[in-house]
């Protein structure tokens, strides 16, 4: 099962230093625009601290971690949704993520040019946010057209969709990204083979200078942090260089330059799991001496649809999930303290995945 989050943003804002940070990678970051120009691919283990402490009781052969994919996707410009800079080709990479995390720079720094050649973390995020509405607004003109021409017929599918892409048309118009209209689940699933770029969950990541990293107090970091606020998206601040310097020390080197720093985890940290957050996922583990594994999921799916991530057998012949909640796993000495407690529980197919369970299948095949 993969996610995606598409990094964007315009051009010299600090996509590829954080991708490369994120990956520690060694991607192309250069001073001009579109020096990326087709999408990297990296997949970026999600921080998660119960891991290890489940592994402790089991002394697995390997222990893996979760995952998820980021894209670094070419800066945008104005006009993009006419053609400009990278124009269709920035844009259809974004329709294939999940989610968007918009970086946005706060930082100043002369030897690093800015396609406005000026500092402004809002009019750069309006820049972005015009030429995703204006694409999306194409988009839905265009189905709208078809459905009109549907339901003539008198076709009342083509109606409802008629009525439903009249109203996401205004909304857009209106300026409001398309995730921000209130719309039933049914009607969502309707738009979604439309591949809507506004109606993607967003995360904005301030690229900030050093000294803004603890609260933030520069204009244009106060600025982000009410937009989010009342976009009711999400913030993180980083700043892209240190975090880049962070990723090429080792374990021991990096703790300590953190917490030289007064934090207690790295800004990737903070983005990898407001990413992980933001895309709705959650994780169920699986233990034994072979592996200790962290398994991604969404929110709300069964225990059927669970054991179906790691093999699809398992949900076809699915029986139960013998299952442990960690707070239990860990208070009780790992699964033979929990069975001895009766705190190993047998669910059924239908059972909605706690985060942290620790699960075993038992299946058919």
């Amino acid at each position: 099962m993969g996610f995606r989050c598409g990094i964007v943003g315009l051009p010299n804002v600090g996509k590829s230093t954080l991708f490369n940070a994120l990956t520690r990678g060694d991607v192309q970051a250069e001073n001009y625009p579109f020096c990326t120009i087709d999408p990297n691919v990296g997949m970026v283990e999600v921080p998660d601290q119960r891991l290890p402490k489940i592994a402790e009781f089991v002394q697995p052969s390997r222990v893996i971690p979760a995952a998820m994919e980021f894209v670094d996707i070419a800066g945008l410009v104005s006009g993009a949704s006419r053609g400009e800079g990278l124009g269709n080709r920035f844009l259809a990479h974004i329709r294939e993520v999940d989610a968007i995390a918009h970086v946005v720079r706060a930082f100043e720094d002369p030897d690093v040019s800015h396609v406005a050649n000026q500092v402004d973390s809002l009019s750069d995020i309006a820049i972005v946010d015009t030429e995703l509405a204006l694409a999306d607004l194409e988009t839905v003109e265009r189905a709208l057209d078809k459905s009109l021409k549907g339901s003539k017929s008198g076709d009342k599918t083509h109606l409802q969709m008629a009525h439903l892409l009249e109203r996401v048309r205004d909304w857009l118009d209106s300026g409001a990204p398309v995730r921000s209209l209130a719309l039933a689940q049914i009607e969502r699933a309707a738009l979604k083979p439309l591949c809507l770029l506004t109606a993607k969950p967003v995360l904005y990541v301030s690229n900030v200078d050093e000294h803004d990293l603890g609260g933030g107090k520069g204009s244009n970091v106060a600025a982000v942090k009410a937009h989010a606020h009342d976009s009711g998206d999400e913030l993180v601040l980083v700043s892209a260089r240190i975090e880049q310097e962070i990723a090429m020390l080792d374990h021991q080197e990096r703790s300590a330059f953190i917490n030289d720093l007064g934090f207690t985890e790295s800004g990737l940290d903070r983005v990898i799991r407001a990413g992980y957050s933001l895309l709705g996922l959650q994780t169920f583990f699986t233990a034994g001496p072979k592996e200790a594994r962290a398994w991604t999921i969404k929110s709300g799916m069964t225990a059927s649809n669970a054991a179906g991530v790691i093999h699809t057998d398992f949900e076809h012949g699915f029986i139960r999930a013998e299952t442990i909640a960690y707070d239990d796993y860990i208070a009780l000495g790992g699964e033979q303290g929990a069975r001895d407690a009766g705190r190993l529980r047998l669910e059924g197919r239908d059972y909605v995945v706690n985060d942290g369970d620790i699960m075993h299948f038992r299946f058919n095949v």
